[in-house]
């Protein structure tokens, strides 16, 4: 049962204490304009919490891993949708596809996923233009959107974007209780292997990758966060591998080692 009495204001020094929180958890840096933000993520937690002040929450996400967790999952942002920045899938298509035909295996991580949107996107080019021989990784921070896209089911209005032929191949129209909505296919989601990853620690041992996606992820980072977190992930990224990243955002003075092939798309040397 939730408790009836208010939640007190946050003060700025347990706003800067949130701030320090996300920064050492997630890497991830709140600006001052976020705070009516956070009270309004984080308020019903506390509530749900028993609460009465963020001083005490803040002294509970001291003690409980899980809390933590929680806390994390409300104060990071997941905005995606299908086939986002189309040009990198035309990208996909024509150029990386074709050149590794004789590969017996491609290999693509779709860092930071949220909901599963782009990597169930990728998956759809991968088995349109290449049929077998590939495999998806989609990480994400928070183990609440991992869940959400593990499942493949969406909002009949997200698939908008969804080139036709792909929604009549890949997607089901659902019924009954599932009206309004649409799954992925089995065999589509099965595909895509889902893992928490925070990409502000030491990755796991998750072998090499021909493309390496982290759109739209970096913005929210400062630029010690970003380099490291670039340098962890092209460790992972094979010699002529291609990384890419939003249309919004650049490598230029982060990294070394990687050359502009068009907007957003890296190649490594």
């Amino acid at each position: 049962m939730l408790m009836t009495t208010p939640v007190s204001t946050l003060s700025d020094a347990d706003y800067r204490r949130i701030q320090a929180f996300l920064q050492k958890e997630a890497g991830i840096t709140l600006g001052p304009a976020k705070k009516p933000l956070v009270m309004g993520r984080l308020g019903k937690r506390l509530r749900a919490r028993d609460c009465h002040s963020y001083d005490a929450y803040l002294r509970l996400l001291d003690s409980e891993a899980t809390e933590r967790q929680q806390a994390v999952d409300l104060l990071t942002t997941n905005e995606t949708y299908f086939f986002r920045e189309t040009k990198h899938f035309a990208f996909l298509s024509e150029q990386i596809i074709p050149q590794r035909a004789n590969q017996s295996a491609l290999r693509s991580w779709r860092a930071a996923c949220s909901s599963g949107e782009e990597p169930y996107s990728i998956a759809m080019v991968l088995a349109e233009r290449r049929g077998r021989g590939w495999e998806i990784l989609a990480s994400d921070l928070s183990t609440r959107m991992l869940a959400s896209a593990a499942q493949g089911i969406y909002p009949m209005e997200r698939a908008e974007k969804i080139p036709k032929a792909y929604l009549k191949r890949y997607c089901l129209r659902g019924v009954g209780r599932q009206e309004g909505s649409f799954s992925i296919v089995p065999e589509l989601r099965k595909s895509v292997k889902f893992s928490q990853i925070n990409l502000n620690h030491p990755l796991p041992a998750v072998g090499d990758f021909d493309v390496i996606f982290l759109r739209n992820a970096l913005i929210y980072f400062d630029q010690p966060a970003k380099e490291a977190i670039c340098l962890r992930l092209l460790a992972h990224l094979r010699p002529g591998g291609y990384f890419l990243v939003g249309h919004s955002e650049s490598l230029n003075g982060i990294v070394d080692g990687l050359r502009l092939v068009q907007p957003a798309v890296y190649r490594r040397d």
